[in-house]
């Protein structure tokens, strides 16, 4: 039994309460963009048929669905998540989908998952890493779950390089995503965002933490002018 630590029950408690209006911010907060970013993410696994794909942090369940609508009708999607609130949401889109009967969902931290070592051909993680507090106990599970040549995929908000870029991105982060947030849903997890991001590592200290883990093969994709990357590495 793995028991979260006071920073991860607040972070579960925070999403659960957004959870309502997590989609609708996201693609309002994103102009839409976020659904790029999950295809192109998708596209970088292996899908074989009869596979088996795990999406850690799963939340409403938008990768499972991408990961089902772009895989052969042979493959299956397990979708993991420490907050009921999300995955109730998750549920609920995935049961009026033509995938229903290809997801299920658990209730699980990055953490710990309850699958036996070897049972992947790939594991998805989507916006979810940084809030994973333990990030390298994160990064060993999803590689202990994975099988020999299976892929990890992990989508997550960085850091541009362009120094006007980055300028505009950070006044929108701090300032104006806060403030729409907070009309719509709950200001503090907004803030919250923001302040997660800035403190994740950047695109080559995350790549050795992948390396650390066990992963081989590891490169990353900017996307977006640097907004977002997507990383990638194999299991040997």
């Amino acid at each position: 039994m793995f028991n979260l630590s006071e920073k991860g029950r607040g972070i579960r408690e925070m999403f659960d309460a957004i959870a309502p209006r997590y989609d609708l911010l996201n693609r309002l907060l994103s102009l839409g963009i976020d659904r790029r970013w999950r295809t192109f993410a998708v596209k970088q696994l292996n899908l074989p048929e009869n596979g088996r794909i795990l999406d850690v942090a799963t939340g409403t369940g938008d990768v499972a669905l991408e990961i089902a609508a772009q895989s052969p009708p042979s493959l299956t999607i397990v979708g993991a998540d420490l907050t009921p609130g999300m995955l109730k949401v998750g549920q609920e889109k995935i049961a009026r989908s033509p995938y229903r009967d290809r997801i299920t969902l658990v209730t699980a931290p990055c953490e710990a998952m309850p699958h036996p070592d070897g049972q992947f051909d790939g594991v998805t993680i989507a916006f979810g890493i940084r809030n994973v507090v333990d990030r390298p106990a994160g990064l060993r599970e999803m590689w202990r779950v994975l099988k020999p040549g299976g892929k990890v995929v992990i989508l997550e908000f960085s850091h541009p390089k362009s120094r006007l870029f980055k300028e505009i991105y950070y006044f929108y982060f701090r300032k104006v995503l806060p403030w729409i947030g907070g009309l719509i849903s709950k200001r503090s997890a907004y803030q919250y965002l923001p302040d997660s991001v800035l403190e994740f590592p950047d695109q080559e200290t995350f790549k050795k933490m992948m390396e650390e883990a066990g992963f081989a093969q590891v490169v990353y994709h900017e996307l977006t002018f640097g907004i977002a990357t997507v990383h990638v590495g194999v299991k040997p």
